[in-house]
């Protein structure tokens, strides 16, 4: 069964999970370390993530178990070593500045998604989508600078502070996570890519918690204490992170990656609606026209590719 339609509707999701997801961790990131931060997405994500698989294998699949070659453990390694870096550089993003600008920087992955999988996987976007990308990285740059007028010199600072660097940084381990688990996902031996999806899902996130957490059993062991005591707020995270990923992963794994991360900057829509209504961030209206402009990005990006 191949699903080359349910990409969009996927990835469309994802962005609003995704959104959702970092807001609340944002908030956990008030007591939390970190990399205690990061591993509730994955500690309390990892149930919710194998109770997807069964219940698929149970209800869609007809619980016929596909072959998995042993290659999948090292991509799913990979992408779940990216992921967990990126994560941890967002969210020292956004103890540099606010819940926006720290996403704004991330979302320049979508243009290193582009040029990663036109390069390892060969997969190439019309002119009219590099110019959606390149009109979303405008937006990035709008919201980097917040408005001001500044000069070449200007804006290469600004692009040098930490926020930016920890931003940037996470957009291109994003993008590598998303090139490893589309890899990862051709190590199934099945035609249905919901299922190769939530198999490689299932399988990096065990390994991630088995990463993050031996890490912070090793250098922060005090974080456990502080991680149980927040379990109400850091279930909430590993709900939503479980849910955007098998979303995500669905979405890799049955379209180009590019595409995906283009239409998945939607997200910076739902980040406008997270920061001013949850955590009561004010936004400037250079912001709002920084994100318009992401959002006009996404929807040259889609005219480039001739959907239909």
């Amino acid at each position: 069964m191949i699903t080359s339609s349910i990409w969009l509707p996927a990835t469309l999701i994802a962005g609003a999970l995704q959104a959702w997801r970092t807001a609340v961790q944002q908030r956990v990131r008030a007591t939390l370390s970190v990399n205690a931060a990061g591993l509730v997405r994955y500690l309390f994500g990892l149930p919710v993530a194998w109770a997807l698989l069964v219940l698929y294998e149970k209800l869609i699949a007809a619980d016929t178990f596909p072959a998995i070659h042993p290659m999948l453990l090292l991509f799913a390694l990979a992408a779940g070593i990216a992921q967990i870096l990126a994560t941890n550089l967002l969210i020292m993003a956004f103890g540099y500045r606010n819940f926006i600008a720290g996403t704004a920087y991330s979302k320049t992955e979508a243009l290193q998604s582009a040029i990663l999988a036109l390069v390892l996987l060969g997969e190439r976007l019309s002119p009219l989508s590099w110019l959606g990308i390149s009109t979303g990285v405008a937006g990035v740059l709008v919201l980097s600078v917040g408005g001001q007028r500044i000069g070449p010199g200007g804006l290469l600072r600004v692009l040098g502070q930490p926020a930016a660097i920890c931003g940037i940084a996470a957009g291109f381990l994003f993008a590598m996570t998303s090139v490893a688990v589309k890899r990862a996902t051709f190590e199934v031996a099945s035609d249905d890519k919901i299922e190769a999806a939530l198999i490689v899902l299932a399988v990096t996130v065990f390994l991630q918690t088995l990463m993050q957490g031996a890490y912070l059993f090793w250098r922060e062991r005090e974080q456990f204490a502080k991680i149980a005591a927040s379990w109400r707020v850091s279930g909430q995270v590993g709900l939503l992170a479980s849910l955007g990923s098998a979303c995500w992963f669905t979405g890799f794994a049955t379209a180009p990656v590019a595409l995906v991360r283009i239409v998945g900057q939607v997200e910076v829509l739902f980040t406008l609606g997270f920061s001013h209504f949850y955590l009561r961030e004010k936004l400037a209206r250079t912001e709002a026209a920084g994100l318009l402009l992401v959002a006009f990005g996404v929807i040259l990006a889609l005219a480039g590719t001739g959907l239909r």
